[in-house]
């Protein structure tokens, strides 16, 4: 038997795969699109930081979906490179907005995810605050969020792998020029946050309830 909160969204490829967790306080105070690391690299919705990412924003009361992107898991399709993937949050964001019409949406992306969900984000006017963990800044260009005006927190390991931690200082210096950011650095953490999940899951909770959630 299929698991409850396990559902599959209609998309042009074929489907995504999902799951929907309700918060244990009703009614929700918003709710949530939840996205994964790269899927070459093995991320799924079932990554420990997205897991833990979904739990902390379940626990600031909000109902959070997770998606699997195309070619993951029980989602049909393939790989693209990120361009793809940006059509798959949007189906995320389009189930969210038609779903829970009354509620604001929260975007927050892991790794890959976050670079996807930024952009896609970053013009979405659904989309009313930004959660990036682990944002790769040495894979990828992020400068497109210079003109960012929506609430962003950065959550990032003192030694991530893909991210420099100085590269992403910089960076929220000047995003921060207009919009109003967060960074968080978890001291001696890595790129998954091995043994730090507990701050990573304190560090999105408090960031959403001085959000107002």
């Amino acid at each position: 038997m299929y698991p409850a909160g396990n559902l599959f969204i209609p998309v042009a490829h074929g489907r995504l795969e999902a799951i929907v967790k309700e918060p244990r306080a009703q009614p929700a105070q918003g709710v949530a699109l939840v996205l994964h690391p790269h899927p070459l690299g093995g991320g799924t919705m079932h990554n420990k930081v997205v897991f833990r990412a979904a739990a902390a924003l379940n626990d600031a009361g909000l109902l959070t979906l997770r998606i699997n992107f195309r070619g993951v898991g029980q989602s049909t399709g393939q790989h693209d490179e990120g361009r793809g993937e940006r059509e798959d949050v949007r189906a995320g964001l389009d189930y969210l907005a038609s779903n829970y019409p009354d509620q604001e949406i929260t975007l927050c992306g892991f790794s890959f995810g976050s670079r996807v969900g930024l952009e896609v984000g970053l013009d979405d006017g659904r989309v009313v605050r930004m959660i990036a963990i682990g944002a790769p800044v040495d894979k990828y260009d992020f400068d497109f969020l210079e003109t960012c005006r929506k609430p962003i927190l950065f959550v990032h390991g003192e030694h991530d792998e893909y991210g420099d931690a100085g590269k992403l200082r910089e960076l929220v210096a000047r995003v921060a020029q207009q919009a109003p950011v967060e960074l968080r650095i978890i001291k001696g953490a890595g790129h998954f946050f091995d043994d730090q999940l507990d701050e990573l899951k304190a560090a999105i909770k408090d960031w959403m309830v001085q959000q107002g959630r």
